[in-house]
């Protein structure tokens, strides 16, 4: 639903802006596997990854679509 899978467009900010400590807390695994595949996907094409305090996530609607047909 963040990716607005379907529709095309380009990408949009992901709010709220969390850490990938938190992240990591939310799924169950550790700040570094969350690290690896940002990066991952962020190669891949399927995000643009702004670290930082200030950077941003910005989440393209190809990642949803690979998501949900895996």
């Amino acid at each position: 639903m963040l990716a607005h899978f379907g529709k095309e467009g380009i990408p949009e900010s992901v709010i709220p802006k969390i850490s990938q400590e938190t992240l990591a807390e939310m799924v169950g695994t550790t700040r570094s596997r969350v690290s690896f595949f940002m990066n991952r996907f962020r190669k891949l094409g399927f995000i643009d990854y702004a670290g930082g305090a200030e950077g941003g996530l910005q989440v393209h609607s190809s990642l949803f679509s690979v998501v949900l047909h895996d």
